[in-house]
Order: C-alpha cells, then structure tokens, then sequence
C-alpha cells in the first residue's frame, strides 16, 4: 500500500506519480488527471520550464491576489470601521467573517459546477461576480449591508478556490504540484499583503469607503489579466451534476482518515491566522503603540514571508516529508504566538514574521497533500479541504475578537496556541495510524 493511503509521509520526488496503486476505476476527470493525456506516450501535463508553464503560473497567481485582497479588503480598516459606523470591535469583525463564511458555504457547490463546466469558466464567473460586488461594497449604507455585501463577495469568491487546485492537479505534472500549488497561494499572500497595505495608506487620507474602492479597482485588473493568461484545459473530462454522485464523491473524502485529518489541520491553521490579523489592527493603533491607520496597513508586508514559505514548501517536504513539514510549520507558528506577546514593537514584528510563514508553509503542504491524496473528485476533495479553511477563518476572527475584548492581545494568542497544539496533535495521530498500518501490512 501507498505512503498516501496509509497516511506516512511522502516526498514529493519519490516517485513517478501521486500513488503507487491508483484507482481501480477512477472518474473520467480523475483519470485525465492522475494519467498523462497520451497513455504510453510522454506526459503531456505542464512542468516548469515547459509550454504555458509560466502562463498558468502567472495566472494563478492574479487570481490568489485578486481572492485575497478581495476577502480581507476590510480587515486592516477594522478600527476605522468601528469608529464610522459606531461598533465594536466584534460587530466590525463581521465583515470578515461573513465573507471567509461565504466562501466556506459556497466552496463545495462551486467545485461541483467546475465539475461539469470547466474549472477555468468557473473561476472566471467567479472573479466576474466577485469584483462586481467589490465595487458596490464602497457604498454600503449601514453595517447590516456592508455584512450582506461582503457574504456575497465570499460566495461569489468560492470558485475560485475550488477550481485551482483542481486545475493544478489535471494540468501539471505530479511531481511539479507542490510548487504549482505554492505559487498559488503565494498569490494569496501577495493579495492579503497589498490588499492590506493599500487600504491602510489610503483610508488615512481618504477613508475606508475609497481604500475599498481602490481594492475593487485592482481585483479588477488582476482578473481581466487571468482570464486572458491562463491557459484552456487539456485534461479536463466534465463529470456529473447529479446530487447523488457527487453526495458519494463527498462521502468518500469524508470516509478518508488522512483527508479527515488534512481537513482539520487547514481550519485549525487558519484559525490561528484569521484570529491574529484581525485583532493586531486594534492592539496597535491602541496605547502604547497608537499607530497611524497607514502603519498598521503596512503591518501587512510581513505577508512577503507567506510569500516565500509557500513557495519553498514543496523543498521544506522533500526535506522533511509531509509530517516533519508540519511539525515545522506548527513550531514556527507557535513560537511567534509567543514571541509577539512582548512589549517591544520590534519583537512584535518578528513574531508576526513567524506566524505568517508558519502559517503559509503549512497551508500549502497540507493543501497540496489533499490533491496528491483524492484519485477521484478532486474538485470536492479540494472543496471540502477550503470549506473547513474559510471555516477557521471564521472562527478564528470571531473568537480572536471576543478574546481581545475580554481578555487582550494573551486572550487573542491562547486561542491560536490552543489552535496550532491541535495541529500537532492531530500530526501525531496520523503518524502512529500509519505505523499500525505499516506493520500490520509488513510479510510475517
């Protein structure tokens, strides 16, 4: 039996394929994307260096900065929002988690239809959509509409999400994916950061209405750019939108032990990052610090480091396989919960710095990991894993922001611990699953 099916840890270069024993009657999407398009003849899959290659990953790319700066676009103007409104810091957080808690709902009835229609028109409708209500959010007369707004932007968003791994997983060639899928959420990283950083810079002169404005404006542009870099699907099979189909393709994720566990990792992960990010706006534009609103935006470049650990993940798992990967991934996050309960600027900063790239090195090994683990449904399997990660971001902005209010910034950082010693838990389980299974499998 495969490390994948068991649930050791893989490495990604330690083979010619995602598993050693595929499926024995997979789907007609699954085997355009577990097989080489020509059977007994070269894979025809992109890999770096190769045809459209840069095209895709470009594209990808825009489409990660466009969610992203879309998703949190009010997340670094929370304060400003609180006060122009005349609500708490819980009430403004809504704002955030009605978005991530739209995608979360939408995520698994989005990859359905990329399912059937494509996963490059579905994410094309989905940033059509969502820019759409991006430029309407400015206008919101009241928190009860600006809430309503952005639950559809995250709605609209889920496709996005829910198609690209998918798209990665039939369009490139196996031992490429990790690094595809990490530029990918590099592109996420760079959204949050300049998402984050613009309306920072621009609501201290302008206000959050014209910071959110000036999002929408650049979501626009990075999805017109998508659409026309991102390269037609050649190993794309539509599959069925009958419920009954794709309720067993989701039952059977759900029956998957290591899918189970790559699930809850992801929302625990996230968890940590939602709760942090929306409440380091209020700890420092407080006393003792009392940033301007242009400083707290600019916070957010530490997202730089999310760039470079997604990226570097698929190095940090040949390295350390996929469990030491998230051992180490978790260690970082802790260790800069930790640090950032300082009281020095300085010290802060670095710890902000470790929990993004602990976060963004172990979102991508464990993303990454659920495409190399579904041979069949990989848009639900990809779905399922982002619905429990928008989850965590939901929770985690809510709960993050209920513990600031009762109990400061130590509230905030004992939720994220408590998040990240789940993710090491559910690690270590995972590891002794695998060794009972290994020696129950191992010859007499």
């Amino acid at each position: 039996m495969s490390s994948v099916s068991t649930g050791a840890s893989t490495r990604v270069d330690a083979g010619p394929s995602v598993t050693s024993s595929p499926s024995p009657s997979p789907s007609p999407s699954a085997t355009a994307s577990a097989a080489p398009a020509s059977p007994g003849g070269p894979d025809s899959r992109m890999s770096p260096g190769g045809p459209g290659y840069r095209r895709m990953s470009l594209a990808l790319f825009l489409a990660g900065v466009a969610t992203f700066a879309l998703l949190y676009s009010t997340q670094a103007l929370l304060p400003l929002i609180s006060g122009d409104l005349g609500v708490t810091a819980g009430d403004a957080s809504w704002t955030v988690a009605a978005a991530t808690g739209g995608l979360a709902l939408f995520v698994l009835p989005m990859s359905a239809l990329s399912e059937r229609y494509g996963r490059r028109t579905v994410m094309t409708a989905s940033l059509a959509v969502a820019v759409t209500v991006g430029l309407l959010v400015p206008f919101a007369p009241s928190l009860g509409a600006l809430v309503a707004l952005r639950a559809l932007q995250g709605a609209a968003l889920a496709g996005v999400p829910a198609s690209a791994t998918a798209y990665l997983a039939e369009e490139v060639r196996p031992k490429a994916l990790v690094t595809a899928i990490g530029l990918f959420v590099a592109g996420n990283s760079v959204g949050g950061m300049s998402g984050r950083v613009v309306t920072g810079w621009v609501a201290q002169e302008w206000g959050w209405r014209v910071a959110v404005g000036v999002i929408g404006m650049l979501a626009v542009a990075c999805a017109v750019a998508f659409r026309l870099l991102l390269p037609a699907p050649r190993h794309f099979r539509p599959g069925s939108l009958r419920p009954r189909v794709l309720a067993g393709a989701v039952r059977g994720h759900l029956a998957n032990p290591l899918l189970r566990r790559l699930y809850a990792i992801g929302a625990l992960f996230m968890t940590v990052f939602g709760g942090v990010y929306t409440v380091i706006g209020y700890r420092l534009s407080e006393a003792p610090f009392s940033l301007p609103q242009g400083l707290v935006g600019s916070i957010f470049l530490v997202y730089l480091v999310g760039t470079v650990s997604a990226s570097a993940a698929g190095r940090l798992v040949n390295r350390l396989g996929r469990r030491g990967a998230l051992y180490a991934a978790g260690g970082t996050t802790a260790a800069g919960l930790l640090l950032s309960l300082a009281g020095s600027l300085s010290l802060i900063l670095l710890g902000l710095v470790l929990i993004t790239g602990g976060f963004f090195a172990g979102h991508a090994v464990a993303s990454s990991a659920v495409g190399r683990t579904a041979t069949e449904g990989r848009a639900q399997a990809s779905a399922l894993y982002q619905s429990a990660y928008y989850i965590g971001s939901s929770a985690g902005s809510t709960v993050g922001a209920l513990a600031f209010h009762s109990g400061g910034w130590a509230g905030t950082v004992g939720v994220g611990l408590v998040a990240v010693a789940g993710v090491v838990t559910i690690t270590v389980l995972g590891t002794r699953a695998a060794r009972v299974e290994q020696r129950r499998l191992a010859p007499a």
